[in-house]
């Protein structure tokens, strides 16, 4: 009998979203993308101001008019980062292809009503990242975020590993 590489990831409860990825470059290089503005930015989003420091605040444009808000919770070098998620202003996001459209009523996930725990483990090939993010008030919102999270997680990925993962097509200009 054979041993998994790692645990299997236990049964996920309704209003969370867990997403695991390989990534080719340690876990050092990865968190640096999740600690640094320009790196952050690179992957994820058009504009922000963030402190990455335990209680510090974030907030960052990601797509057009969709802004995210938050607070770090956790900033552990080289593997973990925690930090509060939700949407302060725009249209309700509804990732690209998910078949939903940009609505445009109250986000339904409020700033700092929900949480995602990064983790970072060293593997022979580079690194296992592991993204939970719990909270979240529906299965539309969990099926919207975990399109979203692996659309940002991949690239991230491509970065860290050296490539260009290219223009984010889902960012959006503003309206207006």
């Amino acid at each position: 009998m054979t041993t998994p590489a790692h645990p299997p990831i236990p049964p996920t409860p309704m209003d969370t979203v867990t997403l695991e990825r390989r990534i080719g470059a340690g876990p050092e290089a990865v968190f640096r993308y999740l600690t640094d503005r320009e790196r952050w930015l690179s992957w994820m989003g058009v504009d922000g101001t963030f402190s990455f420091e335990p209680g510090g605040s974030y907030r960052t444009r990601v797509t057009g008019d969709g802004v995210a808000a938050g607070r770090f919770i956790t900033v552990d070098p080289p593997g973990r980062l925690v930090f509060s998620w939700g949407w302060e202003t725009g249209p309700t996001p509804v990732p690209p292809g998910s078949g939903g459209a940009w609505g445009t009523g109250p986000t339904p996930v409020p700033p700092g009503s929900s949480t995602i725990e990064l983790t970072l483990r060293p593997t022979p090939d580079g690194t296992l990242l592991r993204l939970i993010h719990s909270g979240l008030p529906s299965t539309e919102a969990c099926e919207a975020h975990a399109e979203g999270w692996q659309h940002y997680v991949d690239r991230l990925a491509a970065l860290a590993e050296g490539a260009d993962p290219g223009e984010d097509d889902w960012i959006r200009q503003p309206a207006g």
